[in-house]
């Protein structure tokens, strides 16, 4: 099968997404890849880029996403004169993003059926960019099949998209491997206070109202150290946690290549979230082996079911606050080497296996193998 995978977002979830499923799809017998990243993305300014056969010009600003938009129709001859080059059977949107109507229409035009990878059927608070669920909605309706990451989403694109008669298929985030993560020294062997960590945007979703309560219930305690790093708005809710004794707050972009010593730094994650799809901070845990607090909400429940390292509390301060300092004094018993390890390489080949097998399989083409 000849697939098309694209994500054209300049940084962040959406394109390393696509690049660890192509990676992964690559692998696999019977598969031909096909990967467009916007030409801007971050990824391709890296030293080591990404394999990436259609990189295409997207926007740097929102002005030039805006202007984009409007001027896609004097491109799409463009594109589909690339994609028939290419002569993929079928294409792959990653994570919906400002400009895939583009490729929607290119693809119509060259006669290649696509499937939409929907990471938020619905606009968490404080999230997204203007017109970006009216956008998405646009694309869905247009595409021959849908993709979810969770059981939690997949129902929420039945009861609110009208997924219809299309097929629907239910996978899951695998663990998000990153330079250096089998280096990492197991939770507490710094021998220290307790490192707490809260990674990603910083917004209301994220529950950070959740964590500030229940850090000030705890109380100050010289056996954890917290620390808030992600990119937000500026709000009382940040200063808040500021205020804390032992927190400190670091309102920024996190690169790629800090990724992994800011995992390496933590022994635990705490995910605070009021409501959530599924989580990349759940994801980059799983495969670091770090202990993780995470409220039981939406998706997050399924993507750390049976994980011995998780821990779940209710989205409220006391019952985060209980969890937290039963992680202070009773965490989780370590495990030999050999009985607690995770291969996200392996994972992810095998997520990709199955749902190129499903593609094919709906559309009568044979994904792989023999």
């Amino acid at each position: 099968m000849k697939l098309l995978i694209w994500q054209w977002g300049r940084r962040g979830g959406g394109p390393r997404y696509a690049i660890e499923m192509a990676e992964s799809m690559r692998t696999l017998p019977g598969l031909e890849v096909t990967l467009s990243l916007s030409a801007q993305s971050e990824f391709l300014r890296r030293l080591v880029p990404p394999r990436c056969e259609l990189p295409w010009p997207t926007y740097d600003t929102l002005p030039g996403a805006a202007w984009r938009l409007l001027t896609m129709p004097f491109r799409v001859g463009r594109l589909v004169r690339r994609l028939r080059a290419f002569a993929p059977e079928v294409a792959l949107c990653a994570m919906p993003g400002m400009l895939d109507l583009e490729m929607a229409a290119a693809l119509r035009r060259a006669g290649i059926p696509f499937f939409v990878v929907v990471h938020d059927a619905e606009l968490h608070p404080g999230d997204g960019l203007p017109f970006q669920m009216t956008l998405q909605r646009l694309l869905v309706r247009r595409a021959d099949g849908l993709v979810a990451l969770s059981a939690h989403v997949a129902g929420q694109l039945r009861r609110s998209y009208g997924a219809g008669d299309r097929p629907l298929i239910v996978t899951n985030h695998p663990p998000r491997a990153f330079p250096g993560r089998l280096l990492l020294p197991p939770p507490r062997a710094h021998g220290g206070p307790l490192r707490l960590l809260s990674f990603g945007r910083l917004l209301p979703y994220k529950g950070l109202d959740l964590l500030a309560a229940a850090l000030s219930l705890l109380g100050h305690r010289p056996d954890l150290e917290v620390r808030v790093v992600g990119e937000g708005v500026e709000s009382p809710v940040l200063d808040a946690l500021r205020a804390l004794p032992g927190v400190t707050v670091e309102n920024r972009w996190v690169p790629e290549d800090e990724v992994g010593g800011l995992i390496g730094w933590a022994d635990a994650l705490v995910l605070s979230h009021r409501e959530a799809s599924q989580s990349g901070g759940a994801a980059i845990a799983i495969a670091a082996r770090r202990w993780v607090v995470a409220t039981r909400v939406g998706g997050i429940t399924e993507q750390l079911r049976g994980e011995r390292l998780a821990r779940f509390c209710e989205p409220t301060p006391a019952s985060l606050a209980a969890a937290l300092l039963g992680l202070l004094e009773s965490p989780p018993a370590e495990a030999a080497p050999e009985d607690d390890t995770v291969d996200p390489q392996a994972a992810w080949r095998s997520t990709a296996a199955a749902l190129a097998e499903h593609i094919g399989s709906a559309l009568g083409i044979r994904a792989a193998g023999g």
